[in-house]
């Protein structure tokens, strides 16, 4: 969600006021410290720039910040099931962890109940919050990442780079060492998220909103699809996606030529070169695309497609609504699908 200059300032002033009335509200995130809190905690107040704000907890998990162990955050309203704090303590001291059946029985928890449970007071699946913590170190070592490799084909990639083990355990072990290609992954900041960009230095492989349900396993599905190794670093394409991306949302680029590595079935393929060729500022119904495919029975394969696209914006899925006029669905988000249609409403002169 998009928080205006004038909100984030009313934040701030309620961080420093440890204003009661803003718990819940938002989640500051301190990035000297890399830990959200309440409005109320009662730790030292960072300076306005070390400060970034979220509505939801799920928002600065997936940013890389950890819940502060002062003012627990994760705790609102300031107690919580016995059998919720213990997930969340468990999430702590392995958060690389993917939860299966038995990982709750270990706690002696009931699963059903827990997740129930955890659901309601959140507002968000434990599953949710397990994989926000999980991704967001992950994303965190990709912002801190600079040139990453100095490795060699020979050695198979062996050498050091700017990963830590955290992402190696939840991105997924090396692949083996013949045949290996070298992807690279670079996080972006547009006005409604960051987005991960995956590219090795000929094709762009994905671009995604960061909070996409289902990124990981996209990202495993890509890594062993092809035998990649996956890396921060800021390939020749994923800087020419930000350097594209920036001119689109500051309205001075109604274009993209960023080459695309498009893995998918022949007809999803079909259905992404249509979403390519609708203009900018203009829209397509499902049904529309079936028409042009030639069966009117297609919709509900359209939609499918739509939804396994991996490049976001630059594929524009976005520009894709019902037959009623409804907005429909969309792997970013609907509000985030709104920004996308009424930004490119004012950029379509261009």
């Amino acid at each position: 969600m998009i928080i205006s200059q004038q909100k984030k300032e009313e934040y701030y002033q309620a961080l420093v006021d440890k204003n009661p009335e803003y718990d819940g509200i938002f989640f500051a995130g301190i990035k000297t410290t890399g830990i959200f809190c309440h409005a109320t905690c009662t730790a030292k107040k960072p300076k306005f720039e070390n400060c970034e704000f979220f509505l939801t907890a799920e928002e600065a998990l997936l940013s890389g910040f950890r819940p502060c162990k002062r003012c627990e955050p994760m705790y609102y309203p300031h107690s919580i099931p016995e059998e919720i704090e213990k997930l969340i303590k468990a999430v702590e001291v392995k958060p690389e962890q993917r939860w299966k059946e038995a990982d709750f029985q270990k706690l002696g928890l009931h699963s059903a109940t827990a997740r129930r449970k955890f659901k309601e007071i959140y507002g968000m699946t434990f599953v949710q919050y397990a994989r926000s913590r999980r991704m967001g170190i992950a994303f965190k070592e990709i912002i801190k990442g600079e040139k990453v490799i100095d490795q060699q084909l020979s050695s198979g990639y062996g050498s050091s780079s700017a990963f830590n083990d955290a992402f190696t355990k939840i991105i997924g072990d090396p692949p083996k060492k013949s045949n290996v290609i070298l992807i690279q992954a670079n996080v972006i900041s547009t006005p409604i998220g960051r987005m991960l960009s995956l590219s090795t230095e000929e094709y762009l492989f994905l671009l995604e909103f960061m909070d996409r349900r289902g990124l990981e396993r996209e990202i495993e599905k890509i890594r062993k699809k092809h035998n990649a190794r996956i890396v921060v670093g800021n390939t020749a394409i994923n800087k020419l996606v930000e350097e594209q991306l920036g001119l689109y949302f500051s309205k001075k680029s109604n274009h993209f030529s960023v080459p695309l590595y498009l893995d998918g079935t022949d007809f999803q393929k079909k259905v992404w070169q249509i979403l390519e060729k609708i203009p900018m500022g203009q829209i397509m119904t499902y049904q529309n695309i079936a028409d042009q495919l030639g069966n009117v029975d297609y919709v509900r394969a359209v939609g499918n497609a739509n939804g396994a696209n991996q490049i976001a914006i630059l594929i524009p899925c976005h520009r894709v609504i019902k037959s009623n006029g409804q907005i429909g669905g969309y792997g970013g988000g609907a509000e985030r699908k709104k920004y996308l249609l009424n930004l490119e409403k004012s950029i379509q002169s261009l």
